[in-house]
């Protein structure tokens, strides 16, 4: 071997580390999974759009992992149903790095536009990720297919928009789902009901100035329609801890909602749920989005 090739093959050997620091993949990454789903190049290279879409999907694999590491011992085969699925990165990644390794459970990816649910159900069966199943529907739908399991353990729902986030926790809670995660995205719904009721709003109390631009109707549609999401898992027995999914700079809409189911229902939070939905005007949400079923006589908050 010539000096030029030994100084090539060191030279090789000394960057690959700094690639892997690069990229900061975990542990066990498949690179080609990566390549597959468009977020490396053919050369193994990231550019920033895919850098940014990969830092959300891993940050958020720090809070699932445990999660599906506890619901996974003693040998129970875990179920998870990923809402607004899109290209599913999140699936994959979560099956490359969990489910593969551990040769059982399953992920259902739900997702409404057809070509994505084909190509990411043929991708799945070119890697052997079998148990991988894609389902073109609405999140609403797929809580009444009776194809599905009665019940499923992890419920994640990254981006999906406006009230498919809602779906995805009345799905959760149809499924007895012990955790749920959740990104909410583009919360129009709260937003266009401030709106109608703007007139009446600013006559009734001085709080309607905070909503009274329209930027910031839109901003207050999703402060409001997020912590209402949070109380009502309370009331229906989770724990709820919010927080940032990643920093500002990668994601507008950033705001990670974890809920684990521990039975108990929390009386308060049922009552604060109705005031405010009283507050704003939002009566109508009560019998639909928040509808909650009787709530015990006596729970301590």
């Amino acid at each position: 071997m010539s000096k030029h090739d030994k100084a090539a093959k060191q030279g090789h050997k000394a960057a690959a580390p700094d690639i892997a620091t690069q990229l900061g993949l975990k542990p066990g990454q498949s690179i080609e999974l990566l390549k597959a789903l468009h977020i490396l190049t053919r050369e193994g290279k990231l550019n920033q759009d895919s850098r940014r879409k990969l830092k959300q999907v891993y940050h958020l694999y720090q809070f699932i992992e445990p999660l599906l590491k506890e619901l996974g011992a003693d040998g129970h085969a875990v179920t998870l149903a990923d809402h607004g699925a899109g290209k599913s990165y999140l699936g994959f990644i979560l099956y490359d790095l969990y489910f593969k390794a551990s040769s059982q459970g399953s992920i259902y990816g739900i997702e409404t536009r057809a070509p994505l649910v084909e190509a990411s159900q043929k991708l799945a069966t070119e890697l052997g990720f079998e148990r991988m199943e894609f389902l073109n529907m609405s999140v609403a739908e797929s809580t009444h297919v009776d194809f599905m399991p009665e019940r499923f353990d992890v419920v994640t729902a990254l981006h999906a928009c406006d009230t498919a986030t809602d779906d995805a926790i009345a799905f959760g809670l149809e499924k007895k789902a012990k955790a749920m995660v959740l990104v909410p995205c583009c919360q129009a719904e709260v937003a266009a009901c401030l709106r109608q009721t703007k007139a009446l709003s600013l006559s009734r109390t001085p709080l309607a100035e905070l909503w009274r631009h329209p930027i910031h109707t839109r901003e207050m549609g999703s402060q409001i329609t997020n912590v209402l999401r949070c109380l009502y898992l309370e009331a229906s027995g989770y724990q709820v801890t919010v927080t940032e999914l990643v920093g500002w700079e990668h994601s507008m809409k950033n705001e990670l909602i974890v809920a684990r189911y521990t039975g108990h229902k929390k009386r308060a939070a049922a009552e604060r749920l109705q005031q405010l939905l009283a507050e704003f005007g939002l009566e109508d949400l009560a019998q639909t989005r928040f509808k909650l079923p009787p709530q015990p006589a006596v729970v301590q908050s």
